[in-house]
């Protein structure tokens, strides 16, 4: 490859993360614009479906493996992360190294509808404003999920997978969400990050958009 060649190659490259950041600003402001009632509605049925906060926020790995706290609408009970070690007999994802569990004790009567709508992922409009997630992407991970990962996984892929932005959506959320095991996942992202373009992340949130609405994969 000559050296004109790959300065284009840069300069395209560059546009497009321009581009990317920039649907992500503008997608984020606008989601939160327009969702201002719904946030406003759920913030109050959350308060009057369960004792606790109306967010819940708890630290994820980024890029680089730079950790942020994630922002969600609470779906479980206040103390979901004190019960977590003792239900981790119940995990029902394959491998571990994900929990997964359907009829997870935890989440509240509200929380179950906010889940199968992924309306419970909506404040994580909030992490793309600030830069810290993007519209599309590998999902952030928690660290005990990146703990484990690490075990049973070659840390390369891992790698690989934490050198882009994380998102609200990704490859994996289309083609399964909770159905598929952590090494589909895996596979499905590092898909994502290798063949990763402006129009891939436009086509991905089409396909998130149906998906969401047909409710597949989700609990």
């Amino acid at each position: 490859m000559d050296t004109l060649t790959r300065k284009t190659e840069v300069r395209s490259l560059q546009h497009q993360l321009l581009g990317k950041r920039l649907l992500d600003f503008l997608g984020a402001a606008a989601g939160l614009l327009l969702l201002s009632p719904v946030f406003a509605f759920i913030a109050i049925a959350i308060r009057l479906d369960s004792p606790g906060p109306v967010f819940f926020r708890q630290k994820r790995m980024g890029v680089g493996g730079q950790t942020f706290l994630v922002w969600k609408f609470r779906t479980m009970v206040a103390d979901a992360e004190a019960q977590l070690k003792r239900l981790e007999q119940f995990n029902e994802s394959e491998g571990g190294v994900l929990f997964k569990m359907k009829n997870d004790p935890r989440v509240t009567g509200l929380g179950q509808f906010l889940r199968r709508t992924s309306l419970d992922e909506l404040p994580q409009l909030f992490n793309v404003l600030w830069g810290e997630m993007s519209l599309v992407g590998p999902r952030p991970l928690q660290e005990r999920d990146c703990q484990r990962a690490r075990a049973v996984v070659d840390s390369t892929r891992l790698a690989l997978r934490q050198s882009v932005m994380p998102g609200m959506t990704g490859l994996w959320q289309v083609s399964g969400r909770s159905e598929l095991s952590f090494e589909q996942m895996l596979d499905l992202d590092l898909v994502y990050v290798e063949n990763w373009s402006l129009a891939y992340d436009l086509t991905l949130l089409w396909r998130t958009i149906v998906v969401v609405v047909a409710r597949r994969g989700a609990y």
